[in-house]
């Protein structure tokens, strides 16, 4: 077997292979002598067919089995030889299958990329640091209050931050189209959860039938929507007015806290807000980290993977908002809206696998089981949750990646240089982790 490997542009390769004769002539050989142990023609006795009678017959099949025999077996084995690390499937091009010469091909791949890890010494990661402060305190006990208040009708105009039920129906140039209409549909006011113009022209009407004009984002996911005017007929139903919540026993087991009063409901609440602030600390560090080695080092990715991953976070998107790919058409969550992220996600990944191997990092047995503890303390059984555990050996995958992750930005904290980025409690909201 002969090997050409030619490099094209960027992460494309052509890898040209051609196979000796020999090893035609021998698997066709060995493929006749099969047949003829089987075959059943008239005029001649099982097991005893001419060679001849059988390749007129049965040639033409064993020369397209054998032939891709052996690219089966030669394209894996001249990628093994050659230390190439292929990201995508081959495009296989026969250019000879002439059974008297060598069997030549050619495929077409991607290739993952040589990365060589760099630290530079003139880039700062971000180490965050929140601060809450206690207008922080009180906004986090209101919401609370709100969130878990009741909804009661009221006879007036609506306001910012009522809620009201409406029926809706949709219709573009007098059409209707998909997702245009609900029934007894739920909406605050001031919630940004329709399209602009929407939830505004339901402020300042009472309980009644009337129509309104909306036009849809020019970045609508949906394409054959977006920067289209639309009318809305809408049956306004009810006005509702939120009453908050008391502070009182029933609040606190709806919030599983065991605490007695006010104060003791204000301290679990600053507690559970240290809480998040250090989980939002570490995640909004290792962000920082991991865009600081993203700049320092630059390569390509290879587009196979980027669309496949592009095309995972596709089905992920439909899937929150109950579609498939079989259902929704192009035009819902394109493709190509995902490719950025996509490639970000990829290089990340394939810097995240680089890394581990630069600092030999492992996950032992010791280390997972102590996760595991970890992970138990949130359950009401924490022995049961330890068993059930046991048999989950995805979940187990995904805990040794966070164990492994963990040691990875402790090696980076240490190897990058940082500084101090101080943000307030309020500006998480703001922050895409």
């Amino acid at each position: 077997m002969k090997v050409k490997i030619k490099k094209l542009k960027d992460l494309e390769r052509k890898i040209t292979i051609s196979v000796e004769v020999e090893e035609y002539s021998s698997k066709f050989r060995s493929k006749i002598k099969n047949i003829k142990t089987k075959a059943k023609i008239d005029g001649f006795r099982k097991g005893n067919v001419p060679d001849d009678v059988l390749e007129q017959r049965y040639g033409q099949t064993v020369h397209g089995e054998v032939v891709n025999e052996l690219i089966q077996e030669s394209y894996p084995k001249a990628i093994s030889e050659n230390n190439i690390r292929p990201a995508s499937s081959p495009k296989v091009t026969i250019d000879s299958e002439d059974p008297t010469k060598p069997l030549a091909y050619s495929a077409l791949i991607e290739v993952f990329p040589e990365i060589k890890i760099k630290f530079s010494k003139w880039t700062s990661y971000e180490d965050f640091s929140i601060d809450i402060e206690d207008d922080d305190i009180d906004k986090a006990i209101a919401d609370i209050l709100r969130r878990y208040g009741e909804w009661k009708d009221v006879k007036r105009e609506a306001q910012l931050d009522d809620q009201v039920v409406i029926d809706f129906l949709g219709k573009i140039n007098g059409e209707e189209f998909e997702g245009n209409s609900a029934k007894d549909f739920k909406l605050i006011l001031g919630s940004k959860s329709m399209i602009p113009g929407f939830e505004d022209s339901l402020i300042g009407k009472k309980p009644s039938s009337f129509k309104i004009n909306c036009k849809f984002p020019d970045d609508y996911f949906k394409k054959n929507l977006a920067g289209v005017e639309a009318e809305f007929e809408i049956e306004l139903k009810n006005v509702q007015q939120i009453t908050e919540a008391k502070v009182d026993k029933d609040l606190f087991e709806k919030l599983q806290m065991d605490v007695k009063d006010l104060p003791e409901f204000k301290e679990e609440i600053v507690k559970r807000m240290n809480n998040e602030v250090t989980i939002q600390e570490k995640e909004l560090t290792k962000e920082s980290i991991y865009e600081t080695l993203l700049k320092t080092n630059s390569f390509n990715a290879p587009k196979a993977t980027i669309n496949e991953q592009a095309d995972l976070m596709r089905k992920d998107a439909l899937m929150r908002i109950g579609h498939t790919e079989e259902n929704a058409g192009d035009d819902l969550f394109p493709i190509n809206t995902f490719i950025e992220k996509a490639e970000k996600r990829v290089k990340l990944d394939l810097l995240f696998a680089e890394m581990v191997k630069h600092f030999e990092l492992n996950v032992t047995k010791e280390q997972i089981d102590n996760f595991v503890e970890e992970e138990s303390k949130r359950y009401k059984d924490p022995e049961q949750y330890k068993k059930w555990i046991v048999g989950q050996p995805q979940q187990l995958e995904q805990f040794r990646m966070v164990v492994l992750e963990q040691q990875l930005v402790e090696k980076l904290e240490n190897v990058l240089k940082s500084k101090k980025k101080v943000i307030k409690f309020s500006e998480l909201a703001n922050k895409q982790v």
